[in-house]
């Protein structure tokens, strides 16, 4: 990846590493449900203005059963299940959690992408990165059903944020990232609106949690996604993925500086194993040198790379 993807990563996780922490205050006074509404509204009301005069709307129309499909398993899904995990989960691990999306690529690559595919050392470091997951869940969370029950809820946004990568790779691989984002976030309100009804809440949010929901349907629903879209049609679902990677970090930092969150040795020792999977799922095949006549790189197209340095100093949501 060249460099402005580098650093159009760094900042997308940045932000998405703080909206675990919007979603947490949020749900001081808000439903799982209208967290994901919320965000999905303030993000529609926010791009729509601007996709209409880029005329970024143009040809989605014909296009609105993967739109439909796209909003139910990128932002729908997703959203309410991450809102209702971090009722049980810190934000800290709901950021490392949702680290685990590029495996679930892996995965879903065997049956439907070809080029997203991991061998090798990259194979190794996706290993290594479930491995985390596992000790992740089994050290800080055995002791609660609920918060298994959480953790399970954002695993599952995991593997819905890595089934949406690939459905907008094959599906919408032309349409403006401003455009595609702004009919999902809109398609993906109307579908939350009735459940969000059913669950407003009784009394007057306070100030707080309305400007959580505000800024995450801002900077880490709408904004976010557009560079996250743009990242997908430039690099492929798998690389802009590595996001999932770089975020967990941040969680961590801002839940144990914002929130109070203690990080305890088994967020530790799964943070690592992620990330040590991630940095070798990553360079595990960048620098390898092929033989005369085989496959050129760009049919063998590796997860992307991060610095160890980096990838230590972050955590996130994401998704």
């Amino acid at each position: 990846m060249d460099r402005r993807s580098w650093v159009l990563l760094y900042i997308l996780a940045g932000v998405w590493g703080a909206s675990y922490l919007l979603i947490k205050i949020g749900l001081d006074d808000f439903s799982p449900v209208w967290v994901a509404f919320g965000r999905s509204l303030m993000a529609a009301l926010v791009l729509l203005p601007f996709a209409l005069y880029q005329g970024a709307l143009r040809g989605l129309g014909v296009r609105w059963r993967a739109i439909a499909v796209l909003a139910f398993v990128q932002a729908v899904i997703p959203f309410t299940l991450i809102s209702w995990g971090e009722k049980e989960v810190p934000t800290a691990l709901t950021g490392i959690l949702i680290a685990s999306a590029p495996l679930y690529t892996a995965v879903l690559a065997i049956w439907v992408d070809h080029e997203e595919r991991v061998r090798g050392l990259r194979l190794v470091g996706l290993m290594i990165g479930i491995v985390g997951v596992v000790a992740l869940v089994g050290l800080d969370l055995s002791g609660s059903g609920a918060a298994l029950l959480g953790a399970i809820a954002i695993l599952v946004a995991s593997v819905a944020y890595a089934a949406g990568g690939l459905i907008l790779k094959h599906h919408l691989p032309g349409p403006s990232p401003v455009g595609v984002v702004t009919a999902i976030m809109v398609a993906a309100a109307i579908m939350l609106a009735p459940l969000a009804a059913l669950t407003a809440p009784d009394q007057t949010p306070g100030a707080g949690p309305i400007a959580a929901i505000a800024t995450l349907g801002l900077l880490g629903t709408g904004i976010a996604f557009v560079l996250f879209y743009g990242l997908i049609h430039k690099v492929g679902p798998g690389k802009a993925l590595i996001v999932s990677y770089l975020a967990p970090g941040f969680a961590v930092i801002y839940g144990a500086l914002l929130l109070d969150e203690a990080i305890t040795a088994g967020t530790l020792i799964g943070l690592a194993l992620i990330l040590a999977g991630s940095w070798l799922a990553a360079e595990g095949g960048i620098r390898r040198r092929r033989a005369p006549g085989a496959t050129p790189p760009e049919a063998d197209v590796p997860i992307g790379g991060i610095a160890a340095a980096e990838a230590a100093a972050t955590a996130a949501a994401n998704r």
